[in-house]
């Protein structure tokens, strides 16, 4: 892990997203790995696929910046809120206009399995949950978790090497919100 970036993927800035990426970015660079620290909230972008890929929609200045960004990391740190099972639509706006065919994953003459575009970089992630991750596991499968890992990160070629669910949020203590920084600083180690 030579070049880290860390996207926030959380739409709120003041939210607790926000200072777990910063712990995961702090830890990188303490290890003298160069970072870039990306905040969802600050990123202006339309999150809308709208012609879905009949039709392609110009990559406003902050989707080219993300995605110059994955193409420099060696690793991809993706912090977020799980809400009602899932990314954030922003958050998932995001991906859904940069992991485009022929930028995140080309298919190659009948194949029905893509090319993953960004192969040899590694993701980590950590989510933010009001449910209980052993809920989460025992009563939802995991099914964002499994999405994101399975369907969105290896599909592209970025290979998870960890993916941690912390919770519940709305009612931490500052003890468990500390073990949750630790959480978020393993990342950047």
């Amino acid at each position: 892990m030579k070049r880290v970036l860390v996207l926030d993927g959380h739409p709120d800035a003041g939210a607790l997203c926000g200072a777990l990426a910063g712990e995961a970015a702090a830890a990188a660079q303490a290890r003298g790995v160069e970072v870039r620290l990306l905040r969802l909230s600050a990123m202006q972008f339309d999150p809308n696929l709208a012609g879905g890929y009949k039709t392609r929609q110009e990559h406003e200045p902050d989707i080219v910046a993300f995605l110059d960004a994955i193409r420099w990391c060696d690793t991809f740190i993706l912090v977020h809120p799980l809400w009602w099972g899932a990314a954030p639509a922003k958050l998932k706006g995001l991906i859904d206009r940069a992991f485009l065919p022929g930028i995140a994953f080309a298919y190659e003459g009948n194949g029905h399995f893509p090319k993953k575009l960004f192969e040899g970089r590694t993701a980590r992630v950590l989510i933010t949950a009001d449910t209980p991750p052993w809920y989460l596991w025992l009563g939802y499968r995991n099914g964002w978790p499994n999405v994101l890992r399975r369907q969105i990160l290896d599909f592209v070629g970025l290979k998870v090497t960890q993916l941690k669910v912390v919770g519940t949020i709305r009612d931490a203590t500052p003890e468990r919100i500390a073990g949750f920084m630790a959480q978020a600083r393993k990342l950047g180690s």
